[in-house]
This record gives structure tokens, C-alpha cells and sequence, in this order.
């Protein structure tokens, strides 16, 4: 009778372990729901509905996205930490928000990011720029240091928000290049844009794609990107880490699944997400607004995660002790 037992059991386990790759290979069988802190609108929203709209085509299942923006990307946590882990709701989350988050919440926040979710892959990455007013003289990297650091009082730049990813690169590139520079908040691309084109602040980080309409127009000078490579599309345009090395930053989207969704699934959920990101004609899409993407496995995520977490997590502390 015992031995009759043992059989049923492992008979179960044999077939459930059967069962999962196969239930991997039919997901989705009912729409995708994605929980991003992204304001509707913004760039990694963009980012995420071109995704979303090609794993729709891909799985013949509708992606739902859910924009959960406010308190620094802490209400989308919260909400995604309580989604179910069968692999239908997933979090799409952003550099700004999963990188400052921990920091700047500290012992307030009833989310542990580490252990709330895994990795699954990059959806996209935008990276930060540095743009001139035209006027301005510096030629280049090497040049705009000087000039900064022989300006009584040194320069100004311009960015976003405090905290967010333009505001960071632009505190890296301060601290890696012990330049002189000073941070103006302003309300969102468009208003540092107008400030560096009406000469009011002289230099700004930003995403190509809101640096586009102020050099479109030859009001703001490309002076760098920053990238660990130059961009095959831009190959004229250095990088600033060829003259400050380790200065390197983009606003990147990631899709992230709530602790304990099968492995199987993940799996599958990454090889779905490579395969659109990687077709020709959103890859054109991508780059006419300033996005790339990166073909990272799950592990991939994840180590890319903890080395974003090495770069920034001093520049944020300091950044939020300044602050206080």
C-alpha cells in the first residue's frame, strides 16, 4: 500500500513537471497586463506601448498597460509587488524609479525590490545626451571642463527633475570629471531646452529624443552621448567616456515579473520580448526616438541591474544628502 503511494506521488510530480514547459509554450492564453510607473505620454511610456503592441501582434493576446505614475515610482511598486505571480502581470519598470527608489524611500518602503521581483529583459534604453547652446565655447569634452572650471562661479546645466536620470548623469559626469557645474531643475526636457536655446543656462543632459527638437533646428549643439560605445546611427557624435571615463548613462525600461512566476514562463516571456525588439522596423522606430535596446537574458538583466545599482547608488546618496 505504501509502495502504491509512493508511485501515485511521484507519478504527480512527474506530470506536473511535464506540464510546465508546455503550459510555458502555450502563454499567454488570455491577455498580458503591464504595471509601469511611467506617466502616460512620456518616452518610456512610448517605449513600452511599441513593445506592447508587438507582443500583442506575437501572441494574438491583448497587452494591457497600466500607467502607475507618482511618489518617484513607489506607487507602481507597491501595486506590482501584489500582482499574481502566474506570469499575466508583469512590471515595466525605469531606471529613475528602480535605482532612486530604495535610497530615497529607505526604511519607508514596504517593498524589497530584490526579493519582490525577477528579471526578465530589456524592453528599451534611451541614452542621456549632452547638449550645448550653440554659442557656447567648447569644441568638445576636454574643452567644456576648462571652460567650466575657469568660469567664476562655473556653469550651470540643466535637467528634469531632482533625482532623475538626467539630473544623475549630469552629477557623475561632475563628480568623474571634477568639473564645475551646477544643477537648475526645470519642468520637464522641453524648459531646459528653452532655457539652453535662450542662452539663460549654457549646457543640459537630456534624452536624445528631447534634445531632437533644439538640435533639429541648430539652437543646441550634440557636444557628447553618453555610452560605453558610440551609436552606430550617430558614429561622428563621441562619447563622453572617451574623455571622462565611466561617465555612462541611459533611461532604460526593463521588464521585471513578481517573485515566483515559473521559471519556464520567464523563459519564454524573454525570448517573446527579444524577438520583437529585435525586428528591423521597431529597431528604425526605436532609434528615430532616441531608444535602443540590448538582446540581455534574464541573467543579463539581472547583473545589468546590480552594476546600474554599483554606478548610482553613491552619486544618489550624495545627491540626497545635499538635499536635505
Amino acid at each position: 500500500m505504501r509502495r502504491l503511494a509512493c508511485r501515485t506521488v511521484l507519478a504527480g510530480l512527474l506530470a506536473l513537471a511535464a506540464g510546465a514547459p508546455a503550459a510555458a509554450q502555450d502563454y499567454p492564453t488570455k491577455p498580458v497586463t503591464f504595471v509601469t510607473p511611467a506617466a502616460a505620454g512620456n518616452s518610456p511610456d512610448v517605449i513600452i506601448r511599441l513593445v506592447a503592441d508587438r507582443l500583442t501582434q506575437l501572441w494574438k493576446q491583448q497587452v494591457i498597460v497600466i500607467n502607475r505614475p507618482g511618489a518617484g515610482g513607489l506607487i507602481a511598486a507597491e501595486a506590482a509587488a501584489g500582482l499574481p505571480n502566474d506570469g499575466y502581470s508583469l512590471y515595466l519598470t525605469q531606471a529613475s524609479s528602480y535605482t532612486v527608489l530604495p535610497i530615497h524611500e529607505g526604511s519607508r518602503m514596504r517593498v524589497d525590490l530584490h526579493k519582490a521581483f525577477v528579471a526578465v529583459g530589456m524592453v528599451g534604453e534611451q541614452p542621456i545626451a549632452l547638449g550645448l547652446q550653440k554659442d557656447l565655447k567648447a569644441n568638445n569634452v576636454a574643452d567644456l571642463i576648462a571652460l567650466a572650471n575657469k568660469t567664476p562661479g562655473g556653469l550651470f546645466f540643466g535637467a528634469t527633475n531632482r533625482g532623475g536620470q538626467t539630473h544623475l548623469t549630469g552629477e557623475l559626469f561632475r563628480d568623474r570629471a571634477k568639473a564645475n557645474i551646477t544643477f537648475v531643475h526645470a519642468a520637464g526636457a522641453a524648459a531646459s531646452l528653452n532655457d539652453v536655446i535662450a542662452g539663460r543656462i549654457p549646457m543640459m543632459f537630456e534624452g536624445l529624443a528631447g534634445l531632437m527638437p533644439g538640435t533639429g533646428s541648430g539652437a543646441v549643439r550634440l557636444l557628447a552621448i553618453a555610452t560605453e560605445k558610440r551609436l552606430p546611427n550617430l558614429p561622428d557624435l563621441p562619447t563622453i567616456a572617451e574623455t571622462v571615463p565611466g561617465v555612462v548613462s541611459t533611461g532604460w525600461v526593463l521588464m521585471m515579473a513578481p517573485a515566483g512566476v515559473p521559471d519556464a514562463i520567464i523563459q519564454k516571456l524573454n525570448r517573446d520580448l527579444r524577438t520583437v525588439t529585435a525586428q528591423p522596423d521597431l529597431q528604425e522606430r526605436f532609434r528615430e526616438i532616441g531608444t535602443y535596446s540590448r538582446d540581455f537574458s534574464p541573467a543579463e538583466t539581472e547583473a545589468f541591474i546590480r552594476n546600474e545599482e554599483k554606478l548610482w547608488w553613491p552619486i544618489v546618496k550624495r545627491v540626497e544628502a545635499q538635499s536635505k
